[in-house]
């Protein structure tokens, strides 16, 4: 497939970005954790304004309406606002602090930590009218852990500690563990756990990846494919006096210069993934007044995918090289003046809890500062692998940030070892469906979590016959590495926990370099300042139900 000129513009900046750049005159400052937004002051003492519609957009559409199916964005920002879970992050602390949502409190955890007991609000109704019961959490995280034949579950190795999911009347649910998880409360968090009806699921296991039954503070009103989904408040929320807002309208608009047109000229309030340093500064020259900016780092990542199922992928030397012609040091700097992205890192978040420092970081192959010399020992790991001047396809989405600048970076730094890649630009759907069901060669892949969590971050590294299946799309089996992960998995002591979280950053992504990291993202998210009770957190996945939201325009 023949660069679009637009994918030309964007290498040719990165590749000419060497020296950091002042920001455009007029431009607002810019808040770098998610403490203090910037642009325009927002009133700290305003009690929530009921009423009105959101406007947001959302740069990608659903492939599927289950939650418990997708690993993207582009389910969880629509539908949400439709569902509830059973426990969530705190939208006052959307990085580290797990509160209930339907749960009446947080669990009962036995002095042996193996059996965690949860009861349930009992004024929760689905939008049909009928009570959400123990029995309908337990069929949602029996979806979830031991998934029917046809149904597919990215997030099954999270819930592999447990034993069992039971009812205990109307309103408790009991998990029993086979060992001490670290992780496990996490795991109940997850935002991709929707509650479901288990009647629902009994009659079809499919019937979420079309229809919406939920008891979030939204009904669903349509979707209109190419265009919006919309849903309008639900009067039967459980949580009195919310939602704020009377209808929200997710709009669906994949070109970056038509996303900055909308908010800039108020058709659209907020985008809620990320958008580019250009974005941002953009729109703070043209809303001086109207904008809030918030940033912050992101829980998120580019991995390079390998179909280890096809040679020469299936060779670690050839892995090896192509990771170590990254100068993934010079690349950050250059990309974070572009788009969306900023940190070098492992596995894990760099310089969060779980992360290696740079000096540990710079010994792992395709993280060395000297990259010259990468290249020129990756070069003679190609020649031994009989794989000189090497050439395939590429794989990636259609979502401009930040996968085409990201893109572009690798496939040009890969010229210098003499690889030529063809970049193949798909929709998200199809994109997908070719990664899980190995129709391709390399691709750019993706690694998004909502919690600095090593049991989220690792499960994509599971073995794809296992605990891996729907994650790992390198799709390799590698029992060492399911029995490392497993380990720390177990450990409950921190440190001794990071130690073991290292040797398997060595190992898989160095020494097997299965699938490997690019750079970690950054989030930056200009808004219409009239949003208000939304606050930037680690990731854009949680607190997308628009519940505490609300406009200050609003009467």
């Amino acid at each position: 497939m023949r660069i679009p000129l637009a994918f030309a513009a964007a290498l040719s900046m990165v590749l000419a970005a060497c020296a950091p750049s002042a920001a455009p005159a007029g431009a607002s400052p810019v808040a770098t954790t998610a403490a203090a937004p910037t642009g325009a002051a927002l009133p700290t003492a305003e009690q929530p304004r009921p009423g009105g519609e959101l406007v947001y957009i959302v740069t990608a559409e659903p492939p599927t309406f289950d939650g418990h199916q997708s690993t993207t964005f582009a389910t969880l920002m629509p539908v949400s606002p439709h569902y509830s879970l059973l426990y969530r992050l705190d939208p006052a602390d959307n990085v580290s602090k797990i509160v209930p949502d339907v749960a009446d409190g947080m669990p009962q955890i036995s002095a042996d930590k193996l059996t965690w007991t949860v009861k349930l609000r009992k004024d929760v109704k689905f939008h049909d009218g009928s009570a959400l019961t123990a029995e309908d959490v337990v069929a949602t995280y029996e979806k979830i852990r031991k998934p029917p034949t046809g149904v597919t579950s990215p997030r099954q190795a999270t819930l592999a500690p447990v034993e069992s999911v039971t009812a205990q009347g109307a309103d408790t649910v009991v998990f029993k563990l086979k060992y001490p998880s670290a992780s496990f409360q996490a795991a109940l968090a997850s935002p991709w756990n929707y509650l479901y009806q288990a009647s629902k699921l009994k009659t079809d296991p499919k019937y979420y990846e079309k229809n919406v039954m939920g008891t979030g503070p939204f009904t669903y009103t349509e979707y209109v494919k190419g265009s919006h989904w919309a849903g309008k408040k639900n009067p039967g929320y459980f949580v009195q006096g919310k939602p704020y807002l009377d209808s929200y309208k997710a709009v669906f608009i994949t070109d970056v210069n038509r996303q900055t047109t909308a908010i800039q000229s108020k058709q659209a309030m907020i985008e809620f993934r990320g958008f580019t340093p250009t974005q941002r500064d953009t729109l703070s020259r043209a809303l001086p007044n109207d904008l809030a900016i918030q940033e912050a780092p992101w829980v998120c990542v580019n991995y390079v995918s390998f179909n280890t199922t096809k040679k020469p992928f299936d060779d670690a030397r050839v892995r090896r090289a192509l990771t170590m012609a990254i100068d993934r040091w010079k690349g950050g700097e250059a990309l974070s003046r572009q788009t969306i992205v900023k940190d070098v890192g492992g596995l894990m978040r760099p310089k969060g809890p779980f992360a290696m420092t740079d000096a540990e970081l710079e010994k792992i192959p395709g993280f060395a500062r000297d990259n010259a010399k990468s290249v020129e020992d990756a070069k003679k790991l190609l020649a031994d692998a009989g794989a000189s001047n090497l050439t395939f396809n590429f794989l990636n989405r259609n979502v401009t940030t930040p996968y085409e600048p990201v893109a572009l970076f690798v496939i040009n730094e890969w010229k210098k070892i003499g690889v030529n890649a063809t970049h193949q630009v798909k929709e998200t759907a199809p994109y997908q469906a070719d990664l899980r069901n190995k129709n391709f060669d390399v691709g750019l892949d993706f690694n998004c979590d909502y919690f600095d969590e090593p049991d989220l971050q690792l499960a994509k590294f599971y073995s794809a016959s296992g605990l891996g299946a729907g994650l790992n799309l390198s799709h390799y089996e590698d029992k060492k590495l399911d029995g490392m992960i497993d380990a720390q998995s177990r450990e409950t002591d921190p440190q001794k926990r990071k130690q073991l979280v290292g040797e398997i950053e060595r190992y898989a992504m160095g020494e097997q370099a299965w699938m490997v990291p690019v750079i970690w993202w950054y989030r930056i998210i200009p808004h219409l300042n009239a949003v208000r009770g939304y606050r930037i957190g680690s990731n854009h996945y949680t607190n997308m139900d628009m519940a505490n939201v609300w406009l200050a325009t609003s009467r």
